[in-house]
C-alpha cells in the first residue's frame, strides 16, 4: 500500500507552496494540484516576497499520495508588469475548468493595496483565457471558494479584508454573472474559507491563523461554530510540527482528505509577527473525520490517500 509523503509537496523554485487547491484534470486522467508559489527565498523589501508570485502546478500519479512540479499556469496576465496571483480554486463544470484567483497589482512591499478576484477558464488546466474582475463587496477581497448548491445555484465565499477580514459570500447561476449575497461569517478575523459536504453535513472551515475553525451547516446558509479547532497543535512528522494554513478538502465517498500548508520553521501562531521571517512552507495532508457530529482530524496518523 500506497503511503502518503510528508510533506506532501514542497516547490521546487521558491519554497513557498502555499493555497493548494486540487482538481482532477479529465483530458489527462490526473490529478493537479495549483498553489500559491509564493518567492520564500528571494530577499527584497517588506512583504515583496509574498507578492509578485505565479500560480503553480503540480501533478499526483497515484491518487494523491505523492507530488511532482508540473509548472506554472499560463495566460493569467491581466495588466503589464510582474503581478501577483494567490489562492486559486478550480472547479470543472460542463466541460470547462473555472478558476477564481485572487490579484494584487505588481509586487508591493506592504499589505496596502488593493485585491481582487479575477475568474479564468481553461480546457487543460494548465493554460488559462481570463474571463471577468469581479465586483464583490470591496475593492480587498481574495480566498475564493466555490461550492454547486443543491438548488443549482453556484455559491461563492470569500475574504473581505474591507469588511473586518470577514467571510462574505455572493450566488451565480452562469459561473459569469454574481450577486453579493451578505456576510457568512463574522465572529472572528479570518481567511481561506473552504465549504464541503462530508457524513451527511455540510462543513465549513476558516483559518483564523491559530489552526482552523470548523462550522457545520445543514442547509449552507446557517453556520454554527464547533467548539473546537483543528489543525491548531503540531504534529510529529517532517514539517509538520506547527499550526495548518489555509486548506482545501476532498471528499471521496465515506473518505476526506484535507491539503494544508506549513510554516515549518514558525513556533507560535500567525499572529505573532517574531517569526515573520520564517517563510519557508510546506504542503501536507492528512484525514478528516467525524465523531460525535464533530469534525477532527488525527494529523499524525498515516494514510493512504484516494482522492478518486
Amino acid at each position: 500500500m500506497k503511503f502518503a509523503n510528508a510533506p506532501l509537496f514542497r516547490d521546487p523554485i521558491y519554497d513557498g507552496a502555499a493555497d493548494p487547491v486540487i482538481i482532477y484534470n479529465e483530458e489527462k486522467q490526473l490529478h493537479y494540484m495549483l498553489y500559491t508559489a509564493r518567492r520564500a527565498n528571494v530577499e527584497e523589501e517588506g512583504v515583496m516576497w509574498v507578492h509578485g508570485s505565479d500560480i503553480g502546478i503540480a501533478e499526483s500519479r497515484d491518487n494523491g499520495n505523492s507530488w511532482k512540479y508540473a509548472g506554472i499556469c499560463r495566460g493569467l496576465e491581466y495588466e503589464s508588469g510582474r503581478n501577483t496571483y494567490w489562492a486559486p480554486e478550480v472547479i470543472f463544470h460542463e466541460g470547462l475548468y473555472h478558476m477564481y484567483v485572487s490579484y494584487v497589482p505588481g509586487i508591493p512591499s506592504d499589505w496596502k493595496h488593493p485585491r481582487y478576484i479575477l475568474h479564468y477558464t481553461s480546457s487543460d488546466v494548465i493554460n488559462w483565457n481570463f474571463q471577468s474582475k469581479l465586483t464583490l463587496s470591496s475593492e480587498k477581497v481574495i480566498d475564493a471558494c466555490i461550492f454547486h448548491m443543491p438548488n443549482g445555484i453556484f455559491r461563492m465565499w470569500y475574504k473581505d479584508e474591507a469588511n473586518g477580514s470577514h467571510t462574505y459570500y455572493a450566488d451565480s447561476s452562469d459561473l459569469y454573472n454574481w450577486t453579493v449575497m451578505g456576510c457568512a461569517i463574522d465572529d472572528v478575523a479570518h481567511e481561506g474559507v473552504n465549504v464541503f459536504e462530508f457524513n451527511s453535513k455540510y462543513w465549513l472551515i476558516t483559518d483564523c491563523w491559530q489552526g482552523l475553525d470548523v462550522y457545520c451547516s445543514d442547509n449552507l446558509n446557517d453556520w454554527i461554530k464547533q467548539d473546537s479547532r483543528i489543525l491548531e497543535e503540531g504534529g510529529t512528522r517532517t514539517d509538520d510540527g506547527v499550526i495548518a494554513n489555509h486548506a482545501d478538502v476532498v471528499v471521496n465517498g465515506d473518505k476526506a482528505y484535507i491539503f494544508y500548508f506549513t510554516h515549518p520553521e514558525r513556533k507560535g501562531n500567525m499572529l505573532d509577527d517574531t517569526n515573520a521571517g520564517e517563510r519557508r512552507t510546506s504542503i501536507q495532508a492528512a484525514e478528516l473525520e467525524v465523531k460525535d457530529g464533530r469534525l477532527i482530524c488525527d494529523r499524525n496518523k498515516q494514510i493512504s490517500i484516494n482522492l478518486r
